[in-house]
């Protein structure tokens, strides 16, 4: 009874210290974001401060979603250090509990709080980002710097009519409606037909609905009209995958992306990469525990308490180093996705077990 009586106390004091240093960050990236959304959006009359808010409450989760790992790892050392500092963990050596004791709460509760993150967080997050996409879209009309990749997105449709390359600076929906348009047109010959430029496009049956729209040809002066069908025989699965990128598509939902796309003919390394990254993120936060805990068992009476915390420090920063390396890798093909994804965690994991089998049992 003593002993579950403590592993409970345990995981209670890492869970709320992992929730607070989340909480704290998570204010302080909103806080940071609504302050350059407000500079962005001072000379939009029609935009309020409200908006402004909502629209950084919004894409600040799947910001903060990159950065779990390091919370936990934060989280568990600050839980460890204030035990340590109190005498807490004294007393609990002294009653004949050992390092492994003190840990185990602590791996099970970061691996429930994985598990959530994966199947309730990462889903919420995906669809708060759309909706912050969307919001800043109506805001800034398509043409925010922000929200515009290097090259945008492309993507190729063939139909009786002839061969139309769409390029567009931001996607919503998943793909399904589009901003900041341009098209070229070929007949079906391969000559040239017309450029076509558009504030936003949305996918119906059979057609492209394009708005606000300023047509460009050889012989003529630009057009301007207000609306413009464009014939496409592109299903929405096809746009999905071309213009969703693997971020914002929620756990539930990449096992179809991934076999769409298999079967459509498009790359699904970044889906597969993806997919794999989440089912292993329960283990990844229990490999940060590990290396927590490797870094802050130390007695305060011993010294060298802030060399080992920044060596913690340092051993997270370097073990996102070697996730971003095989995660470019896997995106280049140069390695399997199954193995990008598992390789830090494992790496992470055998760091944190050696390190604390030397310190306790060697």
């Amino acid at each position: 009874m003593i002993a579950n009586t403590l592993a409970r106390y345990f995981a209670t004091r890492f869970v709320f210290a992992a929730i607070a240093v989340f909480s704290g960050i998570f204010l302080l990236i909103v806080f940071v974001d609504y302050i350059e959304m407000l500079r962005r959006t001072s000379s939009l009359p029609s935009v309020s401060a409200m908006l402004a808010l909502q629209t950084s409450l919004y894409r600040v989760p799947q910001l903060l979603e990159r950065l779990m790992p390091f919370c936990i790892l934060v989280g568990a050392m600050s839980c460890y250090l204030s035990l340590s500092r109190k005498l807490e963990l004294v007393v609990a050596r002294a009653a004949g509990v050992s390092a492994w004791q003190f840990i185990t709460p602590a791996l099970l509760s970061a691996l429930v709080l994985g598990a959530l993150a994966t199947a309730v967080y990462n889903p919420m997050s995906a669809n708060l980002q759309e909706r912050s996409k969307q919001m800043e879209a109506e805001m800034f009309g398509g043409t925010s710097a922000s929200m515009q990749d290097a090259a945008g997105f492309w993507i190729n449709q063939a139909t009786s009519e002839g061969q139309a390359i769409i390029n567009a600076a931001n996607s919503q929906a998943q793909g399904l409606r589009l901003s900041g348009l341009t098209i070229i047109r070929f007949e079906p010959n391969n000559a040239f037909k017309e450029r076509i430029e558009a504030r936003e496009a949305t996918l119906e049956p059979g057609r492209w609905r394009l708005k606000e729209v300023r047509r460009y040809t050889l012989d003529n002066p630009p057009v301007l009209q207000p609306e413009v069908f464009l014939a496409t025989n592109l299903t929405p699965a096809q746009v999905r995958n071309s213009f969703s990128t693997p971020e914002t598509v929620s756990f539930w939902q990449l096992p179809e992306y991934i076999k769409s796309s298999e079967s459509s003919g498009f790359a699904t390394a970044g889906y597969r990469l993806q997919y794999q990254k989440l089912i292993s993120r329960p283990f990844l936060l229990a490999a940060m525990v590990m290396l927590a805990a490797a870094v802050s068992l130390r007695f305060f009476r011993f010294g060298g308490v802030q060399k080992m915390v920044l060596s913690g420090v340092a051993a997270g920063f370097l073990l996102y180093v070697l996730s971003k390396v095989t995660e470019d890798l896997s995106k280049a093909d140069l390695m399997h996705p199954v193995a990008a994804a598992w390789l830090p965690v494992g790496v992470g994991g055998l760091v944190g077990l050696l390190a604390l089998l030397y310190q306790e049992d060697g």
